[in-house]
């Protein structure tokens, strides 16, 4: 259903931390769960102007990218900066299982959700099984 792989996460994170910068946009924190007949998909976007989000589907692989800036004026003296600023992107990548072509996205209290329907042909469907007097009759 979804598809989840960052190997270099865990490793920009060290980066940061250590060399206080990143040599690619950060990540955003996720959380994603089925439910009934759909994949739902949160991601944490606090303080994040809902214009510059953009999502895009090509071949199954979601990419998601949004800009949270600076709340200070230009040419103001930072005092504390723990809120990280920039661009921040995440890819996932889809099953087959999954309707592309018909996904909600909402932005509310800084979390961007996404709900993604299971498709059709992917779906559990009940098979009929017939009696065995049907096979002697065929084969008669």
């Amino acid at each position: 259903m979804l598809m989840r792989t960052d190997p270099f996460r865990e490793l920009d994170r060290l980066t940061q931390q250590v060399f206080g910068s990143t040599a690619r946009p950060a990540a955003m924190q996720m959380d994603a769960y089925r439910s009934g007949d759909e994949l739902v998909v949160h991601f944490d976007l606090p303080g994040v102007d809902p214009e510059s989000i953009d999502l895009d589907v090509e071949r199954h692989v979601l990419n998601v990218r949004a800009e949270r800036r600076s709340p200070a004026p230009e040419g103001a003296d930072m005092v504390v900066t723990e809120r990280p600023t920039g661009t921040f992107t995440r890819q996932l990548f889809l099953g087959d299982t999954l309707d592309t072509e018909r996904i909600d996205a909402s932005y509310d209290a800084g979390v961007l959700t996404l709900r993604i329907p299971v498709a059709e042909e992917a779906k559990p469907r009940r098979i009929q099984i017939t009696g065995g007097d049907k096979r002697k009759q065929l084969s008669s």
